[in-house]
């Protein structure tokens, strides 16, 4: 049997089904992403380094071990900083307690918070302003919602799951606001918005929503490669949220589905008995890694390849204005005791 096909026996005779890969579209990077990266390139060009950065940029092993290379140093903590140094805030936002703490060591920050995140922010603040009880929709822990939750933590209860939702020990006319992590599973936070406005008289929603266009589209770009796959691929680190809200999506969609961080955590194995794989990265993994997935699946017989596009992206976040006017003169920036 030729390693490029598989046979299936018919009635008629002998049918060839060819190894294919369907690539779904869009994948990988989102403006975001592309933006927090590119702020520590043109900070690390014009200032030089070290530029120091507040947890990973992004959640991407990869894209943290290629600017570690050119010089920057990541941290857990602003508190690591020395004073007076750049310190650039992440891609998922931090809390104003950090933005203050930030401001006292005189630490000279760049924001790489995301837009659609910093909207989500500014959303909390006026929920807590309404005197009301913010359901915070996502997981505890998570960079993003460590963020969100800072805004205002008096007033904020995290929901993780459809459970917690159900176990809320709150009367049902409180005046609550849901909000929800921006990297969450389309369907998943549905059905805890579901539970909630079931439960709760006087519940509000932002205005649309939270989870952002990237993850909606990467999730329904799954949806519709999933069915039709054998396998479904996703590239992209464990600590990537969105990048595992996808596996999660196809693997309700019917598929087989395997997070990939590098092809060096790819097994045959998983090719057994399979004649489609579909492939698509998380919205902070860069196509590097996407190409070399490919490569590999066409060694193992994989080399037809199609293309499963269900949106076209062209959102584009510009840095921050205060970088901007800096790269123009290639000056370094005056200290902004701890704000963007």
């Amino acid at each position: 049997m030729s390693c490029e096909n598989r046979y299936r026996v018919t009635g008629g005779g002998v049918e060839v089904q060819r190894k294919k890969v369907i690539l779904a579209e869009p994948r990988g990077f989102c403006a975001g992403v592309r933006r927090a990266i590119s702020i520590i390139e043109i900070a690390l060009e014009r200032y030089g380094p070290p530029v120091y950065v507040r947890k990973e940029i992004v959640h991407n092993h990869y894209v943290v071990r290629v600017l570690r290379q050119r010089g920057a140093v990541f941290v857990d903590s602003e508190d690591e900083i020395p004073e007076g140094e750049v310190c650039v805030f992440s891609a998922h936002g931090v809390s104003p307690e950090v933005r203050r703490n930030a401001g006292r060591r005189r630490l000279d920050v760049i924001d790489a918070t995301c837009p659609l995140v910093a909207k989500v922010h500014q959303q909390a603040l006026r929920v807590a302003r309404a005197d009301r009880t913010i359901l915070l929709i996502g997981h505890s822990g998570h960079e993003e919602v460590e963020g969100t939750h800072g805004h205002a933590p008096d007033r904020t209860v995290i929901v993780e799951t459809v459970e917690d939702a159900r176990a809320l020990d709150l009367p049902a006319d409180t005046p609550l606001a849901y909000l929800t992590q921006t990297t969450l599973s389309v369907d998943e936070t549905r059905e805890i918005v579901e539970v909630l406005r079931d439960r709760f008289h006087d519940l509000t929603g932002p205005g649309t929503d939270d989870i952002c266009y990237a993850s909606q589209n990467r999730q329904d770009a799954i949806k519709a490669i999933a069915p039709r796959s054998d396998l479904v691929l996703v590239v992209g680190s464990r600590n990537s949220s969105n990048s595992v809200r996808m596996v999660e999506v196809a693997r309700r969609s019917g598929s087989a589905a395997h997070l990939v961080p590098d092809v060096g955590e790819f097994s045959p194995q998983w090719l057994d008995g399979v004649s489609t794989v579909g492939v698509s990265a998380g919205a902070s993994a860069p196509d590097v890694l996407v190409e070399e997935l490919l490569d590999l699946l066409a060694d193992h017989g994989f080399r037809d390849t199609e293309l499963e596009s269900v949106a076209r992206e062209d959102i584009v976040f510009s840095p921050p204005t205060r970088l901007a006017r800096t790269a123009d003169t290639g000056s370094r920036p005056a200290p902004a005791k701890g704000t963007p």
